[in-house]
């Protein structure tokens, strides 16, 4: 179905722009929102942001204390085991309730996951409503994600590419071989993710009708009248629809816990940010010039990234080195070395190198052997951009996970800024003081984002 077809005949959004009065409400409210983000991709609708790769109660606080209105602290859950997962989000909701009664600050926490409904849910809700000491929160489940033509309607979750809008079930997304899935309709997904313990009828459907025509009183009305520990999902089309929800948020927090389950968009919704132009190319300027080779790293395996990484080969002056994940498997001193080797020279003199992983699929006999391969993986590239002796003028990451270590991993990120976004829905960080290489432009390039060619 085109995406005109499936938003015909439909109300115009509300009329009122809401951003700002939005943003003004939380600076007033002294609560500040922790963004916990499953990979580095869920900067991608912000700026002028840090982001922590770290949670001590000290860093906590400190970042509290400073009375930051948005933060974000990089998980990278969704290259977690379970078990992991579940461990590592008890920590955080711990950490944050000591460093809030600390720092005399409240907050509010969006779990920030995928907009094609991959991740850890229900698990990472679960674990932080208990850790946070939260009694049945309302719970708020929000893929919508603009940029990337995410969009929910009637219920139903859809990616949009090239007009066309497909049920989220019926992408290679749903395929994913650590958190597949059947449904794209919400209620029906939120029953099968959560095995059974949320029921059809704990979820709670805010149409877009009621957006766009009741308006925020007759939102605050359904939400107010909503049972503890409900799911609440929103079909939105566009920001403005969001915008709507957040201007009734705080009235809603205040009477009640509340939870955020939700891809990029909210953040920026909920925050009230502004959508600011995309970098200009003086923005990406690396501080320390030289006139060495860029670094692309793409570790990412969805369809979509094969497809771009065949049109870049095709199309750019480039050097490609390939990492064989069978002989990587086999013996990794035989492969990496000369892999490092050959990088190094690359961009010393002065070429774009591309590393990649060899593009043959790998399935394993469950979930978490397939996640043990990604780690593997993972921590291969990070060997590899480790080994780095010299400089690159730039540095991309295609893919969650492969952005989210050689952030941590081979640059020792422990908190960025994000710069903003060089195309819609693939934000630039700066690299800090404390990493390998202080000032780097570090481009996150998410796998399901962009088209397969250019246009």
């Amino acid at each position: 179905m085109t995406l005109e077809e499936l938003t015909k005949d439909l109300a115009a959004p509300w009329p009122e722009e809401l951003g700002a009065a939005n943003r003004e409400k939380l600076l007033a409210s002294g609560k500040t929102l922790v963004v916990l983000d499953d990979d580095p991709t869920g900067t991608q609708t912000v700026s002028d942001l840090p982001v922590l790769t770290s949670w001590s109660v000290e860093e906590l606080r400190e970042e509290l204390t400073r009375g930051t209105p948005v933060f974000y602290l990089l998980t990278n859950s969704r290259a977690l085991t379970e078990g992991q997962t579940e461990s590592l989000h008890r920590e955080i909701g711990g950490n944050l309730l000591r460093a809030g009664r600390e720092a005399g600050r409240e907050f509010l926490v969006i779990s920030r996951s995928d907009s094609t409904l991959r991740g850890h849910y229900p698990l990472e809700v679960d674990t932080l409503s208990e850790s946070l000491q939260l009694e049945k929160p309302l719970v708020f489940f929000l893929p919508f994600f603009e940029a990337g033509g995410r969009l929910t309607l009637n219920g139903t979750h859809y990616v949009v590419e090239k007009g066309e809008a497909v049920p989220a079930h019926e992408t290679p997304f749903a395929q994913d071989n650590a958190f597949p899935f059947s449904s794209s309709y919400l209620p029906d997904y939120l029953v099968e993710k959560s095995g059974g313990t949320v029921a059809f009828e704990q979820v709670v459907h805010l149409p877009l009708a009621l957006l766009r025509e009741g308006g925020r009183g007759e939102v605050q009305r359904v939400l107010e009248a909503a049972d503890a520990g409900a799911v609440c999902i929103v079909d939105a089309l566009e920001l403005r629809d969001l915008e709507v929800l957040v201007s009734v948020l705080p009235a809603v927090e205040a009477a009640r816990p509340v939870l955020y389950r939700s891809a990029a968009s909210f953040v920026q919704a909920r925050a009230g940010l502004a959508t600011r132009d995309l970098l200009a190319p003086l923005e990406l300027a690396d501080p320390e010039e030289n006139d060495h080779g860029g670094l692309i790293v793409v570790g990412s395996h969805v369809p979509k990234t094969t497809a771009q990484l065949e049109s870049l080969l095709q199309g750019a002056e480039v050097e490609a080195l390939e990492l064989s994940v069978p002989k990587l498997l086999e013996n990794p001193d035989e492969v990496l070395f000369p892999l490092s080797q050959a990088m190094n020279q690359s961009i010393q003199a002065g070429k774009t190198v591309v590393l990649s992983t060899s593009r043959e699929r790998i399935d394993a006999e469950s979930a978490e052997r397939n996640l043990f391969l990604s780690q593997t993986i993972s921590r291969a590239l990070v060997s590899l951009v480790q080994s780095l002796v010299v400089r690159p003028r730039f540095l991309v990451a295609k893919g969650g996970i492969t952005s989210s270590d050689l952030a941590t991993d081979a640059m020792g990120v422990k908190r960025a800024l994000v710069l903003g976004q060089i195309l819609p829905g693939v934000p630039v960080w700066q690299l800090g003081s404390e990493t390998r290489f202080p000032g780097l432009p570090y481009i996150i390039f998410p796998g399901n984002v962009g088209e397969r060619t250019p246009s």
